[in-house]
């Protein structure tokens, strides 16, 4: 099926779910209209910009408690079982206070969603992350990183005290190297927090410069953010790349 036959069968697929849950609104007391349909009816962002805007009140709805909890019913997971369309890819670390579907408040459908130790990178996982803005156009990259991370703190000691860590953990100090680096010649009161900080930073930088991306970057197509989550309070702070 080209294209436009993909989309033409999506905005019907769209369009029968929702309506059926608008019909089915209309004979309650209230006549009000489901959320779940509410939730299918949104439009994908398209753009850099909105899908970044989507993300954010999505994160300020987590902090607040006011959580939507979109797109995680029986009709959703029909409307996506042939097809996804995701408007984001979040790069982010394994810990497990760090779920980006439910601290963005999103639901089934809307996230590519990779996570490694400390958000370390190597050829798979940019794979992993070119994919959607790749093949489907997908026009926002998050690099989320996170207070108190427990792989970089591991990376920082291992690179300190030169004591590598067993097995394949060794792999996670040696992509985590350069943000040391960076962070010690940056110094500060934290120098663990500031390295976590440095990594998404670096990680953002290096997919923006990539030979795929990049020139989706720069005419507009899309935006590679840097993000740092707080564990205490549950907010996304933007480190850089926001689109404007």
């Amino acid at each position: 099926m080209d294209e436009a036959g993909r989309l033409e069968r999506r905005a019907l697929l769209v369009g029968g779910v929702a309506g059926a849950a608008v019909a089915l609104a209309g004979c309650s007391s209230k006549g009000a209209v489901p959320s779940a349909a509410t939730a299918l009816a949104r439009a994908r962002p398209s753009t850099p910009g909105a899908a970044f805007a989507r993300l954010m009140e999505g994160n300020r709805r987590w902090v607040s408690g006011a959580l939507h909890h979109p797109d995680r019913d029986p009709n959703r997971r029909q409307l996506v079982a042939q097809q996804q369309e995701p408007f984001g890819a979040v790069l982010s670390c394994i810990d497990s206070r760090v779920p980006p579907e439910l601290l963005f408040d999103t639901g089934l459908g809307d996230l590519y969603v990779m996570r490694t130790g400390g958000e370390a990178i190597d050829p798979v996982v940019t794979g992993s992350v070119e994919y959607g803005p790749m093949t489907s156009g997908t026009p926002l990259i998050v690099v989320l990183g996170h207070q108190r991370c427990g792989a970089v703190e591991a990376a920082h000691r291992s690179l300190r005290d030169g004591r590598p860590l067993p097995g394949n953990l060794q792999a996670i100090v040696q992509a985590l190297r350069p943000a040391y680096e960076l962070a010690v010649r940056k110094g500060g009161a934290d120098p663990v927090e500031t390295m976590a900080r440095a990594q998404v930073t670096l990680t953002a930088s290096a997919l923006r410069a990539n030979g795929d991306l990049g020139p989706l970057v720069s005419r507009g197509a899309l935006a590679v953010v840097g993000a740092y989550y707080s564990l205490d309070t549950g907010a996304v702070e933007v480190l850089g790349g926001a689109p404007s």
